[in-house]
């Protein structure tokens, strides 16, 4: 019976070498502290004593991020939190590379998003998100590509403004509408004038038309039953329509 333990002892140490890793799983080996390669997914073994695995995910993270506290290219205080969706390429480099690939991520994500949002003033961090997204994960992404690590996507979430700001910009906006009514209104105001002026080019190419217009304005004026309204007729405004008649 003195090779039972023998026995118990060795099934023991592979029980324990056995690993069984998912197929969003890469285990990093390390051979007495050197690497020597990357497994997985599906059943592997690993010396005991001589071995070591580190488990990563290959999942997609969703980090978000803090708000911030940022100052704009034009001296606004606004506070912005965001998300990011990175995930592990090389399991390796972000077992070597990085002591916590996570954590550098967060860190790194917050100044990024300080450093950029900082050069942009507060209209373009309003108006154009969508470029400021991708500028945020450009330089993410090329930051963290030392790490094994892929920047796929980042999402200013909001922006918030304080009380004063939001009724700078109200009382902004509304100037901005009461000057776009006044342009509206001049452009009409010169159109029409432009109109009458060719009109009147117009009417006065022929007499007979002036003549014309003229009675059929004081036929306008008959038709207000209001008051009375006496005209003189000149002859020589009505000649011309004499002369056409003989």
């Amino acid at each position: 019976m003195y090779w039972i333990a023998p026995v118990l002892f060795i099934l023991l140490l592979l029980f324990s070498a056995i690993r069984v890793l998912n197929e969003y799983e890469r285990g990093v080996i390390f051979t007495l502290g050197r690497y020597t390669g990357t497994k997985g997914p599906g059943i592997i073994f690993v010396v005991p004593i001589l071995q070591r695995m580190v488990r990563m995910d290959l999942r997609t993270i969703v980090l978000d991020v803090p708000t911030q506290d940022v100052i704009s290219r034009d001296n606004v205080s606004v506070k912005v939190n965001a998300v990011i969706y990175f995930r592990v390429v090389e399991a390796a480099q972000a077992v070597i590379q990085v002591a916590s690939p996570f954590e550098a991520t967060s860190q790194l994500a917050q100044t990024t998003l300080r450093s950029v949002l900082g050069q942009h003033e507060l209209d373009e961090m309003l108006a154009h998100r969508d470029k400021l997204n991708v500028d945020i994960q450009r330089i993410l992404d090329q930051a963290t590509d030392a790490w094994g690590i892929k920047v796929g996507n980042v999402e200013i979430k909001h922006v918030d403004l304080d009380e004063t700001m939001i009724r700078a910009m109200a009382k902004q906006a509304e100037a901005e509408r009461t000057r776009r009514a006044k342009v509206i209104h001049a452009e009409g105001e010169k159109q029409a004038a432009t109109m009458l002026v060719e009109a009147a080019r117009m009417l006065s190419a022929d007499p007979r038309a002036m003549q014309l217009r003229y009675l059929q304005t004081l036929a306008d004026i008959a038709n207000d039953r209001t008051s009375t309204i006496v005209f003189p007729l000149p002859l020589d405004l009505i000649k011309p329509l004499i002369q056409q008649g003989e």
